[in-house]
């Protein structure tokens, strides 16, 4: 497989290699490995998930709190998505950004993105299938969220996603800045003394 780091410090894009037949299709979807090697430790896997989504559907922007928080690989089964990572770590030199990378059935690529980023996705397609491997169990006094149609992150979806479908839950939720004015984002600093630490068990 390939791994590609995005814009966005802490996250990657990784395509695997497919071996197709008259039969169908193979891949290695996840290597713990391959994926160590890049980011500087295994990832400590405790939960998967699976979300089915109409078109048009925004699930996010998603974070945990940090210690422990949820580093997430995340790919589409059936359909397409478009996936994006925000970084949400006060003092980042891309605080505020975002990349985003399409998540389909057809080049079966996978995201990863670390403890403290922010997670979001539209999708592309009806029945859009995804499935998240994460490094923590669901926990919602731990879980929050950043309004994704927020104008300072300016998340831009394709035309080909239609009117944007979102939960009450999303809506609802604070923008960047009064997320930030509330003491809910993780720092920069913090975060690679938390990063580090994690490299560190690896030695």
């Amino acid at each position: 497989m390939q791994i590609r780091e995005l814009k966005i410090p802490d996250s990657y894009e990784i395509t695997p290699k497919q071996f197709g037949d008259d039969r169908g299709v193979f891949l290695e979807w996840y290597r713990f490995d391959a994926l160590a090697d890049v980011v500087g430790h295994s990832i400590d896997l405790r939960q998967a998930n699976t979300s089915v989504s109409k078109r048009g559907v925004v699930r996010g922007i998603h974070f945990a709190d940090v210690p422990r928080g949820q580093a997430k690989y995340v790919t589409a089964t059936h359909g397409a998505v478009l996936d994006y990572v925000v970084d949400i770590r006060v003092g980042s030199p891309t605080y505020g950004q975002w990349d985003s990378v399409l998540l389909d059935d057809v080049d079966r690529r996978a995201i990863y993105l670390a403890e403290g980023l922010g997670h979001a996705f539209v999708a592309l397609t009806d029945d859009a299938t995804v499935s998240y491997l994460v490094t923590d169990t669901f926990k919602a006094e731990r879980e929050h969220g950043i309004d994704p149609l927020d104008a300072e992150i300016g998340l831009v979806f394709p035309p080909e996603a239609g009117e944007a479908l979102l939960s009450p839950k999303d809506t609802s939720a604070p923008s960047l800045a009064e997320a930030a004015s509330a003491g809910l984002l993780p720092t920069w600093d913090d975060m690679r003394s938390f990063y580090a630490s994690l490299d560190s068990k690896e030695s």
